[in-house]
């Protein structure tokens, strides 16, 4: 920890001290979910023949060709699942040096006509048809995420003392999962992998690095606003509050700001984001624990004022405030399957 109260570095807590003494692994992460935001988590839970699958799998999903790659291109999916080409999205102002697949917990859609548009973000997974073994093992990973990220958040409870289920009833259909390539970069054009941001599509983020140690990139802005590198330390996941969160805890818990530098080799990456009930509405997210929290932190002044765009936009459910997100950033997608919003979503800034 810096002298200033600024951190500069990301704590790395193992969670197999739990065992050993709960009362220390809870105040470490009290520590780093007040302070920092983001933390290493070691002996996460996963079964590791599971995350050696999916590791093993990213090289040759992305050496599909690319005419596979397109049959099954997000743009083409209601529920906005499915592959993004490189230099497809906007952060910050500027273009993205990545390509990506995007996948979902849920395979059955549940919107039916009458209902919220919102609910027709769930649905299935599109999946490249020369790699059968594909479905098996991403569906595998997102299945032990979600338990494991369920089980993480009842110990974020405890740390915050509060009772363990306190945060489970927030938690929604569809969990997401990204597998994301960077390609390498030579030129500074090339430079952005994802721009400076904090997360606004999950509750909370469980992020595998799957490039070797020396692969670098991630990057998180401290207190004192200098960039702290998130280097892959080997078999740990990197963990962080997403913007529901901040809102949920009044500002307690601060989603921090992080990005991704493109550099001279490659990177994969693999976020987890732990899904938002879509009927979540402002007065409940804000309302729910606003008590406890004015209590806990002595800032409810400052979390009235969280950057939220679910919180402070114009629209009630956090299901369509991402519905809105959806459509903002995959244009093609959200005119195609949704006209009634479109031009709403995308003039009502």
């Amino acid at each position: 920890m810096a002298a200033n109260g600024s951190f500069d570095e990301i704590p790395i807590l193992d969670f197999n001290d739990i065992h050993a003494s709960k009362a220390k692994f809870l105040a470490e992460l009290r520590y780093a979910i007040v302070e920092v935001g983001f933390l290493y988590a070691k002996n996460f839970g996963l079964p590791k023949d599971q995350i050696k699958a999916l590791t093993d799998l990213l090289p040759a999903l992305f050496a599909l060709p690319e005419q596979e790659k397109l049959s099954i291109e997000l743009e083409s999916s209601p529920h906005f699942l499915g592959y993004s080409a490189v230099r497809s999205e906007i952060t910050a102002g500027k273009v993205d040096n990545r390509e990506q697949f995007e996948f979902g917990l849920s395979q059955t859609e549940i919107w039916k006509p009458g209902r919220p548009l919102y609910e027709r973000l769930i649905g299935p997974n599109q999946y490249p048809p020369s790699l059968p073994e594909a479905q098996t093992i991403i569906e595998n990973y997102i299945h032990s995420m979600a338990e494991r990220a369920s089980f993480f958040m009842r110990l974020v409870a405890e740390a915050l003392a509060l009772p363990e289920a306190t945060f489970l009833p927030f938690l929604g259909l569809q969990h997401r999962l990204k597998i994301v390539r960077y390609p390498s970069a030579h030129h500074a054009s090339e430079s952005q992998g994802v721009g400076p941001h904090k997360d606004s599509s999950g509750w909370w983020t469980f992020l595998l690095q799957a490039s070797p140690p020396e692969v670098k990139g991630l990057q998180v802005l401290n207190k004192s606003g200098n960039w702290i590198d998130v280097p892959n330390i080997p078999d740990t996941f990197v963990i962080n509050i997403g913007q529901a969160f901040e809102v949920i805890t009044h500002g307690t818990c601060k989603a921090t700001t992080h990005r991704v530098l493109a550099g001279p080799s490659e990177r994969f990456s693999v976020p987890f984001f732990l899904g938002v009930r879509g009927d979540l509405t402002k007065a409940e997210a804000f309302g729910s624990l606003a008590q406890h929290f004015k209590h806990e932190s002595g800032e409810s002044s400052e979390g009235a004022q969280v950057d939220s765009a679910f919180l402070r936009g114009k629209y009630n459910t956090w299901g369509e405030s991402q519905l809105r997100t959806k459509i903002r950033s995959h244009r093609q997608a959200g005119k195609r399957f949704y006209p009634e919003l479109y031009e709403q979503y995308m003039n009502d800034s």
